[in-house]
């Protein structure tokens, strides 16, 4: 018999010696999702027999996979044995493909994240160099760390634009090749990798190690040089037929002509992106407008979002002016979305949400002015908590839950 990771992994579904593997899976999932447990608490969980949850773990620790920490504290009488996850015995890389920078973390099995490299230099475009560029950068992370390369169990690529999950192709970048881009960066890697999309990512992050306590239904709005949502309801990732649910960025909201990348008019990203805040923002110092911006940055054409949300966070006029009026627009699609959804939570993300209250008040305002009020005061409003390390999170969780068939 193989390891738990090569039987999930067979052609074999049925018989005896599968049921078995799906119960070690089980096991896993709910040390992975609920914390430790006795052996009382997982044959309740699983409802199985005290002899059969005892061979289940039994082969779990024989593989390295669980742990024994020893006696509760709790409750009178005898004390029964704590069982967890070995936080060293897997780990999973994580990894968040932005515009012109790259994210990559390490975390190990008790969701704890080891290291964590934030904006490292790439320039994103849909070339073979650009994809080899990925993969290096990859490659030099994982050499950087202290793991052996055996106990890297799986990666998980996070990119934004139109992502089919499953069959891990890309439809906006790297879509060169017939082979999924999941499967040509794991031949380059040598891992096995998973692709899914940044917003989601983002949102799977946040639900399970953010900003969310008890929420179910939950909508995760990534503002940044793009604008997506990630969609949780009773828990899961939403992703529509073909996966790809959550563009929230296309909705056609607004009365302009205004050509947006994906060859339609009217779509929110067209005033109210990263990129068309940064437009705005370089159009109106053209006109006349003055910011501090441009005491540090002389070239208006080589202004970009960071130096406009800096500039806002130091109470910048025209910085705040441009985000606020990107926020109302955004809080009027919220509001529709939320009427159509009526969820328990928005979180707010992204770069865009670095600059708290400015763009966080404009969409607040906007939600209660055109939000049905029923819907509106059911529904709390949050800032991201783990801000620009939520997307790394949410690779290296669902890098963890993918290759478990926890999802």
């Amino acid at each position: 018999m193989g390891t738990l990771i090569q039987e999930l992994q067979q052609d074999e579904k049925s018989g005896v010696s599968y049921k078995n593997t799906l119960l070690k899976k089980q096991v896993l999932e709910i040390l992975s999702t609920r914390g430790n447990a006795t052996l009382a608490d997982l044959g309740r969980q699983l409802n199985v027999s005290t002899p059969k949850i005892n061979e289940l773990i039994t082969e779990l620790m024989a593989e390295g996979l669980v742990r024994d920490y020893g006696k509760s504290n709790a409750g009178v009488g005898r004390k029964p044995n704590i069982y967890g996850l070995e936080a060293s015995s897997a780990h999973f890389i994580g990894v968040e493909v932005k515009r012109e920078s790259i994210n990559i973390g390490l975390m190990d099995f008790s969701e704890k994240l080891l290291k964590i490299e934030l904006d490292i230099p790439f320039h994103l475009e849909n070339s073979n160099e650009s994809l080899d560029q990925l993969c290096t950068k990859i490659e030099e992370f994982i050499n950087s760390t202290t793991v052996p390369r055996d106990k890297i169990l799986a990666a998980c690529v996070n990119i934004s634009g139109r992502v089919n999950h499953k069959t891990g192709y890309s439809y906006s970048f790297f879509h060169l090749h017939q082979e999924p881009l999941s499967e040509i960066i794991r031949d380059k890697i040598g891992i096995h990798t998973y692709l899914e999309n940044d917003t989601r990512g983002m949102a799977f992050g946040e639900f399970y190690s953010g900003v969310v306590t008890s929420e179910k239904s939950v909508l995760f709005v990534n503002i940044d040089e793009g604008i997506g949502m990630g969609i949780m309801i009773d828990g899961k990732l939403y992703y529509g037929k073909s996966g790809f649910a959550g563009e929230f960025g296309h909705i056609p909201l607004l009365a302009n002509d205004i050509i947006c990348h994906c060859g339609k008019k009217g779509c929110l990203e067209t005033e109210a992106s990263g990129i068309a805040i940064t437009k705005q923002f370089q159009a109106r110092l053209q006109q006349g407008a003055t910011s501090i911006v441009t005491h540090t940055v002389s070239d208006v054409a080589k202004i970009n979002l960071q130096h406009i949300i800096q500039a806002a966070l130091n109470d910048d006029m025209l910085a705040i002016e441009i985000i606020s009026e990107a926020g109302e627009k955004i809080g009027r699609g919220i509001a529709a979305i939320m009427n159509l959804f009526n969820p328990e939570l928005i979180i707010l993300g992204g770069a865009l949400a670095e600059t708290d209250a400015y763009i966080r008040l404009p969409i607040k305002a906007a939600i209660n002015k055109y939000s049905l009020s029923l819907v509106s005061t059911d529904t709390e409003l949050r800032m991201s908590s783990l801000g620009r390390k939520a997307g790394v999170m949410g690779a290296c969780l669902l890098a963890r839950d993918k290759i478990l068939f926890i999802q």
